[in-house]
């Protein structure tokens, strides 16, 4: 049997990445894993939306939020009774699909990629491709996509959002 002792989950803010946070959590507690929570900071969107202006103000302030999200997700985590020591959360910067896929996992060595199905709609998977697929086809370790609920029913459809 295959036991898990390090597993990432990337998470976005979306539903579907923090359901398979929730999944992850259950399996970290019966393997006794460590999870690793990392927020990807997709440079690329900063440069549209903040006209090329990246100040240290606001490159502060986004990494700050990222910071107050990852730390919200982990008290959720130590409510469902995994310990403090077996989560860690981490900010990175770049693409998301090469940071989860080969950058991350070359640090810290994970043995398992626990990810949302998506976090884009339609027209944003058609446009930048689906991180998940992308994780899937090239991860340098065994990925988990959750496709379903923590009582595994499907996940209704996603329409454009």
């Amino acid at each position: 049997m295959q036991e898990y002792r390090k597993i990432l989950v990337p998470v976005d803010g979306s539903k579907e990445a923090e359901l398979a946070l929730k999944k992850a959590t259950q399996v970290a507690i019966r393997n006794h894993a460590t999870i690793d929570v990392l927020n990807v900071l997709d440079t690329r969107q900063f440069v549209g939306a903040y006209g090329g202006m990246l100040t240290s103000d606001v490159i502060y302030q986004i990494t700050a939020d990222s910071e107050n999200y990852l730390n919200e997700l982990k008290d959720q985590m130590l409510a469902t009774g995994l310990a403090a020591e077996q989560i860690k959360i981490h900010i990175r910067f770049g693409d998301p699909k090469t940071v989860i896929a080969f950058d991350f996992l070359k640090d810290y060595a994970e043995d398992l990629i626990i990810i949302g199905s998506t976090g884009l709609n339609a027209v944003e998977r058609l446009l930048v491709g689906s991180v998940s697929s992308y994780v899937t086809r090239n991860a340098l370790t065994d990925v988990i996509v959750v496709r379903t609920d923590l009582d595994n029913h499907p996940l209704p459809a996603n329409p454009a959002k």
